[in-house]
């Protein structure tokens, strides 16, 4: 192997290895670091985004490092980072469903709203997202409409921390917490309903028919 991809190949496990030992406080006291070099934010949040899910930290740490790192412009890699950092639960999930009680009915529910739009709305309500991917893969959506869902609903989620991550000079423990105001949730969670009314009301217009 090239001495240079060696180099990267061992940087990379450096940070990977740190980060399983480190936590969101560790990693956020040195946000400043990671982000006085744009290649080094890069590398950081990649890595944090793969080895997130072992940890259960929430998505909303990679937008804010990034939104303090880059700004506003940060938001497309948050928002991609997400959904890489969605996708090994789902697959892990998928890989292992069985054929449960439980999987059946998640598939019949995918059926009823539509994966897309269900992933969209799930990832909309405050829910885990750790949950959400792995429902997703125990009802067989789909990767690629997994992955579009969760684009979808983690948007307005990737656009809040990068906003929280750009405001601020310092970023902080409570800079986490903040990241995401109550009534946004609120209002986020009013949309994910929202997108569940119809299939809702239909199944409900069928069940009477019936």
């Amino acid at each position: 192997m090239p001495r240079p991809r060696l180099a990267a190949g061992l940087a990379l496990a450096a940070v990977v290895a740190g980060l399983l030992l480190a936590s969101p406080a560790t990693v956020i006291s040195r946000a400043a670091w990671v982000a006085a070099d744009p290649v080094r934010l890069v590398v950081v949040v990649s890595a944090l985004a793969v080895v997130r899910p072992l940890l259960a930290w929430p998505t909303t740490l990679l937008a804010l490092v990034v939104g303090y790192g880059l700004g506003p412009a940060g938001v497309p890699l948050a928002l991609a980072l997400i959904v890489l950092t969605s996708v090994p639960p789902y697959l892990f999930a998928r890989r292992y469903r069985g054929t449960t009680r439980l999987a059946a009915v998640g598939e019949r529910t995918v059926e009823q709203t539509g994966s897309v739009t269900g992933v969209a709305a799930s990832r909309l309500l405050p829910i885990p997202s750790d949950v959400v991917s792995v429902a997703a893969g125990v009802a067989n959506v789909r990767l690629g409409a997994f992955a579009l869902g969760t684009a979808v609903g983690e948007l307005p989620w990737a656009v809040a921390g990068v906003i929280a991550g750009a405001s601020v000079e310092t970023l902080t423990t409570e800079s986490l917490a903040a990241a995401v105001r109550p009534e946004f949730v609120v209002l986020a969670a009013v949309a994910g309903v929202s997108m569940l009314v119809p299939t809702a009301y239909r199944r409900y217009r069928g069940e009477s028919g019936a």
